[in-house]
């Protein structure tokens, strides 16, 4: 009998990949996990940058009277198609949020600590959903809006960690580059992490709040705007710094490409920063500046997991309930 899993369309194959998953197709629904939380982390900029933070003005429902857009004397049915439209995106990132906890739990053998990152997805789409809720009902306040970003990003974070976990085995960690150089690493992923905290700051402070009646942080937006080009300096300093330690202490070739890829990005980030600030920031390239954040701290996290491996399972596993089924019996 031919399985699902045979199947010529290799469409078919990947939906049914989540029922029979090998190591491979694990890997490939982690990173579908971290490109849909990094999507609508953006989309959800596109949202706030074409005014339509408030498209549909209450939460779960659109409007007090409807769950879907329906015509509105005080909303424009655009605006309201664009909030919704990013609202229904919550559904497929929970999907494949789904498809990586049951693909972690059906794969032999079941690996707890992918199943424990697995978990994190679902559980973390469900608490954006709620925090979109206390977004909407404090009329779209600069704070909550922050969070609701700062949260895509530890999301991305569990994602990307689940992507390179699934490509390990699960003994002890060893370490591919000296000690002083994984803490330059990891005080690099803590620069980035900063450089987006200020980067929410000056979002917050700046234009394209969502909607008119939004609130904004009461700063000087010029000295945001500054500290964020200063940190983002910071950043780019320590990138260089691990990408020399990385070259002359002869680190294995994946992890110099993983520091060079980030600076590359970087680079790219910082033209169009500074791009947007002398054309008084248009809205497009709003939303490509919050698209080239996600890819630094992708690009980060890349950097300091491939500042390691891990050797083949050493530790008993939990088996999968299909193998489980098929084992023969202990004598």
């Amino acid at each position: 009998m031919k399985l699902p899993t045979d199947h010529p369309n290799r469409h078919v194959r990947s939906l049914f990949s989540v029922w029979a998953p090998t190591k491979q197709s694990m890997r490939a629904w982690a990173l579908a996990s971290v490109v849909v939380n990094a999507g609508i982390a953006v989309t959800g900029a596109g949202v706030r940058v074409t005014g339509s933070g408030l498209g549909c003005p209450t939460w779960p429902k659109c409007t007090p009277d409807s769950f879907i857009p329906v015509a509105h004397p005080e909303v424009s049915m655009l605006n309201m198609l664009v909030e919704f439209g990013n609202r229904l995106l919550t559904f497929l990132v929970l999907a494949v949020g789904v498809a990586c906890v049951v693909s972690a739990l059906r794969l032999a053998p079941r690996r707890r600590s992918l199943a424990a990152l697995a978990l994190l997805q679902p559980a973390g789409v469900l608490a954006q959903a709620l925090w979109g809720g206390l977004v909407v009902s404090t009329m779209l306040n600069p704070f909550t809006v922050g969070m609701h970003f700062l949260i895509s990003i530890g999301l991305i974070a569990a994602c990307w960690m689940l992507y390179a976990r699934a490509g390990e085995g699960d003994g002890p960690a060893r370490p591919v580059a000296h000690r002083d150089i994984r803490k330059l690493g990891y005080a690099l992923l803590a620069a980035v992490f900063a450089l987006l905290v200020v980067g929410v700051g000056v979002s917050g402070t700046g234009p394209h709040s969502g909607d008119e009646m939004a609130s904004r942080f009461d700063l000087d937006i010029e000295a945001v705007a500054r500290l964020h080009a200063d940190v983002a300096y910071v950043v780019v300093g320590l990138t260089f710094a691990l990408l020399f330690a990385l070259h002359v202490s002869k680190a294995p070739r994946p992890a110099r490409l993983a520091a060079l890829a980030l600076l590359a990005v970087e680079l790219g980030q910082g033209v169009l920063g500074y791009t947007q600030y002398f054309l008084a920031v248009p809205a497009a390239l709003v939303l490509l500046h919050v698209l080239g954040s996600t890819l630094v701290w992708i690009a980060a996290l890349r950097v300091v997991t491939s500042l390691r491996a891990r050797s083949p399972q050493t530790a008993p596993a939990d088996h999968s309930p299909a193998e489980a089924a098929g084992a023969p019996a202990a004598v």
